[in-house]
């Protein structure tokens, strides 16, 4: 009963999430589109402004400058997307990685860690990693040199990268380096961009005079989630990817899977603000990056020697006392009601069907999950090199 009600609220959360993000990162993308389509206006009090055509109707958007004392009603503000979907985030990590630490989060060949103590480090990874990224901007030294800032931030996110694969899973690793960053997006939004908005809010309705290092500080951390949108999402899907995660490189797999993000993000934004396409150049070194990425990611298969025809047989024992508890019409763990994805290894038939997913969940080490059976090295490489010799 526990783990059926888990799954539920596992896809409520979920569900919650996604749907929040879409409006969140929708709206984002969209505002940082409009601020670099903007035209100058004769109007002194428009900032600038664009037409646009959508759904049939044609519509006129200006950013303009309100005068102390003015204010329009009403206003519309955007906040419960990025909070929501914070909160939905962070209920499901509760619920998939602080519930299932010992299958999801701990891989005893990495770092042995009870599940407190994993579920401490997490914790601490979310709120240490922002005071340290918002100590820094917030600093005169980080105002003082965006160059240097952005630098800075960027080994930050691979040292924290680097630090997590020698803690967690490879799976857990990936998710906790999105998180780390997601929260950052978030904390962005409620201890930046919000209160500097209500400040200038308050000035205008006061008749003083907007502080426009609030709106340059609100600017900068809104410009920082575009950026940072595209690592975020890779981070949150690639538990569907174990080729990306398994690996003795992953850290290096997942700052350059970040950096293909962060330069497809920036070409847009170069692109939208030249008015043209010479920024291409981007997405062909995005698409150089993604295939070496691939190519390093994959050598450990690709170079692996031949061995010699290995019989079911000879793999049968295994795939009873590390799979088949899990992957069977009627589970035995206490962990699944039902096979996972609908995957039974309990025949030959059946096992040579999955071959292919076999060889990549047991090779990135995310089955058995948390190695709770104990498989051992041998073990694992003489599965992976039958499912490899049979795969279709």
């Amino acid at each position: 009963m526990e783990s059926l009600i888990l799954e539920w609220l596992g896809l409520a959360f979920r569900w919650i999430h996604i749907i929040t993000g879409i409006a969140w990162i929708g709206a984002s993308f969209y505002f940082n589109w409009l601020l670099n389509h903007l035209l100058t206006s004769d109007d002194p009090k428009v900032a600038g402004q664009l037409w646009a055509l959508h759904a049939g109707g044609f519509f006129n958007v200006e950013k303009r400058n309100i005068e102390p004392g003015q204010l329009p009603e009403p206003l519309h503000w955007f906040k419960w997307e990025s909070y929501w979907t914070w909160i939905s985030g962070f209920v499901m990590l509760v619920i998939v990685y602080y519930f299932g630490a010992e299958a999801y989060l701990i891989d005893p060949a990495v770092m042995a860690l009870t599940a407190w103590q994993a579920i401490a480090i997490s914790l601490a990874t979310l709120a240490g990693s922002w005071l340290v990224y918002h100590g820094l901007w917030n600093s005169a030294f980080g105002r003082s040199n965006q160059t240097r800032s952005v630098v800075l931030t960027a080994v930050f996110i691979t040292v924290m990268t680097i630090v997590l694969t020698q803690v967690f899973s490879g799976r857990g690793a990936f998710l906790h380096v999105g998180a780390m960053l997601a929260t950052w997006m978030s904390g962005n939004v409620f201890f930046v961009i919000m209160p500097a908005q209500r400040q200038l809010v308050q000035a205008t309705l006061a008749g003083q005079p907007q502080n426009k290092q609030l709106a340059n500080d609100a600017g900068q951390r809104s410009l920082h989630n575009n950026y940072l949108t595209l690592p975020v999402l890779f981070a949150m899907f690639s538990n569907h990817y174990p080729a990306t995660f398994g690996g003795e490189w992953n850290w290096l797999i997942l700052i350059a899977l970040f950096a293909v993000g962060v330069l497809v993000r920036h070409y847009f934004n170069v692109r939208d603000k030249q008015g043209n396409f010479k920024a291409g150049w981007m997405l062909v070194v995005a698409f150089v990056v993604f295939i070496g990425t691939a190519l390093v990611a994959s050598y450990p298969a690709l170079s692996q020697k031949a061995a010699g025809e290995i019989q079911y047989t000879q793999v049968q024992g295994l795939l009873q006392q590390h799979c088949i508890s899990c992957h069977a019409a009627q589970p035995t763990s206490t962990a699944f009601t039902s096979a996972p994805k609908g995957v039974m290894l309990e025949t030959e038939a059946q096992a040579r069907s999955q071959a292919t997913q076999i060889a990549t969940q047991v090779s990135s080490r995310i089955m058995p999950l948390g190695n709770t059976t104990g498989m051992t090295e041998d073990e694992r490489q003489l599965l992976v090199q039958w499912a490899r010799q049979v795969q279709p």
